[in-house]
């Protein structure tokens, strides 16, 4: 699949890509990769398939959304780029390597482990399924519509940018960037346990949020038979969504282990 995606940074200096995680976009991570790309960096953002501006399938799988990013990394004619995924981008990327293994740099992934979890964003999508767009005239009627599923205003922030206006019959009126549907579908493989028969020896960083339940303790025993090279760092003051919550730090931590 060919995935739309974003570029910062110039064309010759060392290529990066960031994948984001479910019901986000490229847009997440635009602001940032603005201060990675000042550090030297060619930062690619693409929109993973049945989000953002990417194609939509029925299709839906780790397998899958590894296979695109080797397609991008193809046709941009890329030779070992680092990579970097967030949550769900960070199984993306965990099963790029191991399916495409010794055509990267270095491997970041940040507040996701490779171990099974289980489905925790059945309230978000059926509050989703819950706004009516063929009725809702403004952001805020949206909200507050969204808000008796999720009671987070920055979660709902950060949903509600899925948001956008398209022409039909000669109405303007809302429209999702997901494939609600297919991700209701196969919510389930999005918390899949990732193995792999050989270890990955390349450098990787996993980094997680102080607050966050992501990545335990007892989690790094196993992370680090598939990945023996990996360290973890944890951010202070963070939750799931380091990067936002503690963008300046994020970067240093980041920055740390690729210089």
């Amino acid at each position: 699949m060919k995935l739309y995606y974003r570029e910062v940074g110039e064309p010759t200096a060392t290529p990066l890509i960031i994948v984001h995680g479910i019901f986000g976009s490229s847009d997440n991570w635009l602001t940032i990769s603005k201060t990675i790309a000042a550090e030297g960096y060619r930062v690619i953002l693409p929109d993973q398939r049945n989000h953002g501006q990417s194609p939509r399938s029925d299709d839906f799988s780790y397998v899958d959304m590894a296979a695109d990013i080797h397609e991008l990394i193809t046709d941009l004619n890329l030779v070992n780029p680092i990579l970097v995924g967030h949550s769900m981008g960070g199984k993306t990327m965990m099963q790029y390597v191991f399916t495409f293994p010794g055509t990267f740099a270095s491997l970041v992934i940040v507040d996701i482990a490779p171990k099974f979890y289980p489905v925790h964003h059945g309230e978000i999508l059926r509050g989703l399924a819950a706004i009516d767009l063929k009725n809702v005239r403004t952001r805020n009627e949206a909200d507050a519509a969204l808000t008796p599923y999720e009671p987070s205003p920055t979660v709902r922030q950060f949903l509600l940018k899925n948001l956008y206006r398209e022409e039909v019959a000669g109405t303007s009126q809302f429209a999702w960037r997901l494939n609600l549907p297919v991700i209701s579908r196969e919510i389930h493989g999005v918390g899949e346990e990732l193995t792999n028969p050989h270890p990955i020896t390349e450098r990787t960083l996993f980094i997680r949020g102080q607050r966050s339940p992501y990545i335990l303790d007892s989690d790094w025993p196993a992370i680090l038979q598939l990945f023996p090279n990996a360290q973890l760092v944890t951010i202070n003051d963070a939750g799931h969504w380091v990067q936002a919550e503690q963008p300046a730090e994020f970067v240093r931590v980041l920055m740390a282990f690729l210089k």
